[in-house]
C-alpha cells in the first residue's frame, strides 16, 4: 500500500504485527484519519489509543472516534509527530481489561429468533445461551445516537441482513446483523435480524453520559426468564418482511 503524507510532508503507512498496512491521512491541521484493511484491526488500534491515553503516552487529543475500519483522533498539537510513530506500535487484540460489563437484560422472544437458530444449525435455546455466554465490546457508534456496533460472535455465527428490511423496529430491539450485535435505541426501519428485546435504556438525554454505550464498553446480555408481548405490527410492516 502506497504511503500517504501526513501534514508535514513526511510518508508514512501505520503498521500493526501481522495486520495489513492500514494508511494515514491528514485532516485539516490537527487531524489524523487512520484507515485500516479490517474491522478488528481498527478495533485493535481504538483499545491500544485508549491505553496510551489512560497511562499518559499519547499525546494530548480532543477525541478519538472509531468506526468501522477507522479511527479518527482530533485536536492533536503535532499530528505529524504521532503518524511518524505509529508504525512502530504493536496492536494486541482488545480486551476489556478491568471495566466492568454493562448488562443488559433480553426477552430473548424476537421475531427473527428461528431464522438465526436456522442459520447457525442450533436451536432457538443454544442460540440464547450462545448469545448471552458471548463477551461483547462496543466497536464503534453510529446509525442513531446510542446505538452501539458490538462485536464478540465468532465468525461462523455471523448472518446476514434481513432481504426485505422492516419499516418499523421497536425500541429496544436487540439484533444480529454481519459480525455485530446491537440494540436499536428507538423505533425505527431496520433490516438487521431481531432475536430478542431490552428495557434498558440505551440513549437518555437527561442522563450523564447520554449513551449507555461507548465505544471500547464491555457488554454482556442477560437472559430473562419473563416473557414480553410482542408488539402488534401492521399489515404494512407484514407486508415489508
Amino acid at each position: 500500500m502506497t504511503p500517504d503524507r501526513t501534514p508535514d510532508g513526511t510518508e508514512t503507512a501505520v503498521r500493526g504485527a501481522g495486520r495489513p498496512s492500514p494508511t494515514v491521512l491528514p485532516v485539516g491541521e490537527h487531524g489524523l484519519l487512520i484507515e485500516l484493511a479490517r474491522a478488528e484491526d481498527a478495533e485493535a488500534l481504538h483499545a491500544e489509543l485508549l491505553r496510551r491515553a489512560a497511562d499518559g503516552r499519547l499525546p494530548a487529543v480532543r477525541e478519538i472516534v472509531p468506526a468501522a475500519r477507522t479511527v479518527f483522533l482530533d485536536g492533536l498539537a503535532d499530528p505529524g509527530a504521532l503518524a511518524v510513530e505509529l508504525p512502530g506500535w504493536h496492536l494486541p487484540p482488545p480486551a476489556a481489561g478491568d471495566r466492568a460489563a454493562v448488562e443488559i437484560p433480553v426477552h430473548y422472544d424476537g421475531p427473527d429468533l428461528a431464522d438465526v437458530a436456522a442459520l447457525w444449525g442450533v436451536s432457538a435455546d443454544e442460540v440464547v445461551r450462545r448469545h448471552s455466554a458471548t463477551a461483547f465490546r462496543v466497536a464503534f457508534c453510529g446509525f442513531a445516537p446510542g446505538f452501539g456496533y458490538l462485536t464478540g460472535l465468532p465468525e461462523h455465527l455471523h448472518v446476514p441482513r434481513r432481504e426485505n428490511p422492516r419499516t418499523r423496529v421497536p425500541v429496544g430491539s436487540v439484533g444480529l446483523a454481519g459480525p455485530y450485535t446491537g440494540v436499536y435505541p428507538r423505533s425505527s426501519p431496520g433490516g438487521w435480524q431481531l432475536i430478542g428485546r431490552t428495557e434498558a435504556v440505551l440513549w437518555d438525554p437527561r442522563r450523564e453520559p447520554a449513551a449507555l454505550l461507548a465505544p471500547g464498553t464491555p457488554v454482556r446480555f442477560v437472559p430473562q426468564d419473563a416473557p414480553v408481548p410482542a408488539p402488534r405490527t401492521t399489515a404494512c410492516e407484514e407486508s415489508a418482511r
